[in-house]
């Protein structure tokens, strides 16, 4: 993705959370044909400058165009089950970041104990899917919490709401995505391309 198209969806995705925020018009943003694309997104919102995790929610699965996931994020990451609504009052001491995922892809091994060595902290997130417990961490997470790839691998069966070593359960499917990050350095600040080193979707 290049840099002026990160700097875009993260511009879209101020305007979405501040018009959510204020009940005014988002007004309109001339994107590209590539916005036009089924695109997994994440929206973050992070407290500035503490990097407080203030709200998160996006779209695993290419379901929508990027232009609309990166709308319908923005919207409901001002909701996040986990914290109360964002407040106009707000607005002016939080960051947005947009993570544009890749496809995810099932990670298939003959020996569940191989699986760790599957799994690239810093490159790679995670999906764990059992039934009806599904749990998703960005490629941000484990770099944040200094894990490696078997705990990471843990952690993900918890956010499913499983125990920690399900992974070592056959039953238990993962899948792995790729992510580019581009966050506001502060508040409507310029926006810039990230390195995975802090700053994550918990």
């Amino acid at each position: 993705m290049k840099d002026s198209e990160g700097e875009l969806a993260v511009r879209m995705a101020r305007q979405a959370v501040e018009a959510e925020v204020t009940g005014e018009s988002e007004g309109r943003v001339d994107a590209p044909e590539s916005f036009r694309e089924k695109r997994g997104v994440f929206v973050t919102l992070s407290s500035y400058p503490s990097h407080l995790l203030r709200g998160c929610i996006g779209f695993p699965e290419p379901m929508f165009s990027l232009a609309s996931a990166i709308l319908q994020a923005a919207q409901h990451a001002c909701h996040d089950p986990r914290f109360e609504d964002l407040h106009k009052e707000e607005l002016d001491g939080i960051v947005v970041e947009v993570t544009v995922l890749t496809p995810p892809e099932e990670i298939k091994v003959s020996d569940r104990k191989e699986l760790p060595k599957m799994v690239e902290v810093g490159r790679d997130g995670l999906i764990a899917e059992y039934g009806p417990y599904r749990g998703l961490l960005l490629p941000q997470v484990p770099v944040e919490w200094g894990w490696d790839a078997e705990e990471f691998l843990g952690q993900t069966c918890m956010k499913a709401g499983m125990a920690p070593d399900m992974w070592l359960d056959r039953r238990t499917k993962f899948y792995r995505f790729g992510g580019e990050i581009f966050a506001e350095e502060s508040p409507r600040g310029r926006t810039v391309r990230k390195e995975i080193t802090h700053g994550a979707c918990r």
